[in-house]
């Protein structure tokens, strides 16, 4: 297992299966064209578990984010994406990409590493993942849709 940062449009579009599987709301080419967006414009970094067996996909998760500045908290790292294929849950490359990001946070002088995430008995695994590693639920997150 490698974890490399994608970097051009075909490392974007392997990584597609592994977003999709968190935001099904996109195709495959809504996510592509905005995850290049977000890259141009909002300095994301997407990051991904590349592995070299035939029986497995090759990218089977990803992990999306931010270096951002907040007043309550400095500098941070944003995840705001982190995906694993269903056939790929429960073989540490959810928690293999925390990690990278982690380290990413440190090596870079961030005091924090933040991510919302969905409150639904869907998303319970990915809680127990980001509590086993030490993040705690600070806050609750409040979101007004101004279209459709």
């Amino acid at each position: 297992m490698t974890i490399r940062i994608a970097r051009s449009d075909d490392d974007i579009r392997q990584c597609l299966p592994a977003m999709l599987a968190l935001r099904a709301n996109l195709t495959s080419e809504q996510a592509f064209e905005q995850i290049r967006l977000q890259q141009q414009t909002d300095g994301y970094i997407l990051a991904f578990v590349e592995l070299q067996h035939a029986d497995e996909p090759a990218v089977p998760a990803v992990v999306g984010y931010r270096y951002l500045n907040f007043l309550f908290s400095g500098k941070t790292i944003y995840i705001d994406d982190l995906s694993t294929l269903p056939e790929g849950r429960g073989k540490g490359y959810a928690t293999a990409l925390l990690d990278f990001v982690i380290d990413q946070a440190k090596q870079s002088g961030c005091l924090s590493v933040s991510l919302d995430s969905g409150q639904n008995p869907a998303r319970y695994a990915a809680h127990r993942l980001y509590l086993s590693k030490g993040f705690n639920i600070t806050s609750h997150h409040f979101h007004l849709a101004l279209q459709g």
